[in-house]
């Protein structure tokens, strides 16, 4: 027994020694980090291009990564996505516009992997904005795929590599269907739901799509596309329907140009030039000077140029109202989430914070989100109605998606704005809850009890679910439903057949939603701000983006890491994020799924989500 206490001793101490090491020794690498960086401040030269090279996925809220976490999957290869933030490129666009020093915009799309159409649409008004200052706007790259061409149409000179092309598909809604798994494995899917058109379950209880949401999907879809194709016409100087056609048409043309898929966009008046990358340098250098440290043309990157112009801290005019602004991304959990989900108690604290404060006049809710529980999004839609009690305006911005409890939180706003292209609606109520009690007995195990009354155990994964209770559940879907339709009704000055009309638990564009009055008027998150300031009485203000705060832990967390990158990094890694394969993107299309089922933790296993996203 001495022996084993002893041995347990110098196990804590030597844990405790290399506790107190790791401790000690970053917070002395820290320290070097902040002495080694503090020469390195970011300089604009006069005459530079400004870089626009978003990485990864373009997105309204940059998904919180534990530091550690991150530093780890770094070493290790195996990093998340990389994210780029919309409103960064966005203010450097707008800041670059009247900076004398800046004399071109460069888009160089290569890395980004995804951006939705509302996305690439606010980009594309700051570019056109940028144009007005007469700099020139210029693209490039080795080939474009969809998204990419349309970032790169907004350019007044776009240029691809000879060995590259034009891929452009369309939209596609598609989706992954488990129910002949389910059944093989024996799992009991109980599905509880009010809504024709409610899809959001179909994946666990058929192997297709069903006519229903194959008519509502194409609805939509087609809004979408006849956006995309229209501002990309309308850049380019075609018409809509050539776009259209090049892709129907693809197989054959491309069998008449002989594979050459560079000189059939060139020819399409899809692209300018053809130019190698040497030459595309020289014609940069040509136009805004030579780099002689870089060997190549002046530029900056988008991030280096925020990194010159903006100072350490945000900064707030105390003296002038505000418009707050409290971004709402990804799925409603109830609870405390971090960025990349949106808890319940998460947002709500945020709303509270920014209607207690006494400048706050107007509050701009940016949705981006298909929704989650419908517990969850009631806590954020009170909270919206304690403000406007206060006399504090309410106006609600869509993003990509803002449908089931996204437009649940958004319906009593006192505006709402959405892009023609805003997946908004789909107002319907689901509960979902699997059993395993079949596998379970295949394997030789059985859960069995008593309780106090029928009750006691009211839901338990590992034994049937009993009628009384899939009854009770059904009831609650219904009430919910109806909850949801008297919250629009309301929000809308709608009768309850109205609402129930336009809901069923189908998607709509923001087009359709406009006509049918779910949307108050299409536009940018940048008019909702002006418009929520012009319903305040507010003249001269301030926007305040509302955010978490951070724990104690997690800043130290970041500095350390983000004064850590400083010493190896001065610029931007050049770098190409790693792209999943194939195998690997569908393995991460079945992972995502079991992910979304892992996120459903309504306390009353009800939930209004639309899981309508893009391909």
């Amino acid at each position: 027994m001495t022996k084993f206490f002893k041995n347990l001793w110098h196990g804590l101490d030597l844990t405790r020694k290399i506790l107190l090491n790791v401790i000690f020794f970053g917070f002395l690498f820290w320290i070097i980090a902040i002495i080694a960086s503090a020469g390195d401040k970011v300089t604009v030269e006069k005459g530079v291009a400004l870089i626009l090279k978003p990485k990864g996925y373009v997105v309204e809220q940059l998904t919180y990564r534990d530091p550690v976490e991150s530093a780890m999957q770094e070493a290790t290869g195996n990093e998340d996505p990389p994210e780029t933030l919309l409103y960064d490129l966005i203010d450097a666009i707008k800041e670059a516009k009247e900076d004398d020093r800046i004399t071109a915009l460069v888009i160089y799309p290569k890395y980004m992997w995804g951006a939705g159409v509302t996305k690439l649409q606010d980009l594309s008004d700051a570019i056109v904005d940028f144009k007005t200052s007469g700099k020139k706007v210029i693209s490039y790259d080795d080939n474009y795929s969809q998204g990419q061409y349309y970032l790169a149409s907004t350019a007044d000179e776009v240029y691809m590599g000879p060995q590259g092309g034009v891929f452009l598909t369309g939209f596609a809604r598609i989706g992954t269907y488990f129910k002949s798994m389910l059944d093989l494995v024996g799992v009991n899917m109980h599905v509880f739901k009010v809504g024709t058109y409610k899809s959001a379950v179909e994946p666990f209880i058929r192997d297709n799509m069903s006519e229903e949401a194959k008519e509502a999907n194409r609805a939509w879809l087609g809004d979408l596309w006849s956006d995309f194709t229209q501002d990309v016409a309308q850049n380019r100087g075609i018409e809509a329907d050539d776009i259209s056609a090049y892709i129907n048409n693809y197989k054959e043309s491309l069998i008449e140009y002989k594979g050459d898929s560079a000189k059939l966009a060139v020819d399409k008046g899809l692209v300018n030039k053809l130019m190698t990358r040497i030459e595309f340098r020289d014609y940069m250098i040509g136009l805004v000077g030579k780099d002689d440290k870089h060997k190549s043309y002046k530029q900056i990157s988008h991030k280096s140029y925020l990194k010159a112009i903006r100072g350490p801290i945000p900064y707030l005019d105390q003296r002038k109202d505000r418009v707050a602004v409290i971004t709402a991304k990804g799925n409603i959990m109830d609870g405390e989430h971090k960025e990349g989900n949106i808890g319940g108690d998460t947002v709500s604290r945020l709303i509270r914070k920014a209607r207690n404060h006494e400048k706050v006049k107007a509050i701009v809710l940016r949705v981006d989100s298909g929704g989650g529980s419908a517990f969850a999004s009631e806590l954020i839609r009170e909270e919206l109605l304690k403000a406007q009690e206060k006399g504090i305006k309410v106006v609600v911005s869509m993003g990509d998606v803002a449908a089931s409890g996204g437009y649940w939180i958004a319906a009593n706003a006192d505006e709402i704005w959405a892009r023609p292209s805003t997946i908004t609606g789909s107002i319907g109520i689901f509960g979902m809850l699997p059993t395993f009690e079949k596998p379970l007995n295949k394997f030789g195990i059985y859960r069995d009890g008593v309780g106090t009354t029928k009750y006691a155990n009211p839901v338990d994964t590992g034994m049937p679910l009993s009628e009384d209770v899939a009854s009770i559940i059904q009831t609650g879907v219904d009430a919910g439903y109806e909850k949801f339709l008297a919250i629009v009704g309301e929000g809308r000055n709608m009768t309850r057949d109205e609402v129930d009309k336009i809901a069923q638990g189908r998607v709509w564009s923001g087009k359709q939603a406009h006509e049918f009055g779910l949307v108050d008027k299409l536009g940018s998150m940048k008019q909702a701000i002006e418009s929520a300031a012009q319903m305040a009485g507010i003249e001269s203000y301030t926007t305040w983006n509302v955010k978490r705060e951070l724990s104690e832990q997690e800043k130290f967390l970041q500095d350390l890491f983000g004064q850590a990158e400083a010493l190896s990094l001065i610029e931007e890694k050049a770098s190409a994020p790693k792209k999943a394969n194939l195998k690997t993107q569908f393995l991460q299309q079945f992972e995502n799924s079991i992910k979304e089922i892992e996120q459903w933790n309504d306390p009353n296993h009800t939930y209004a989500n639309c899981f309508c996203s893009v391909q």
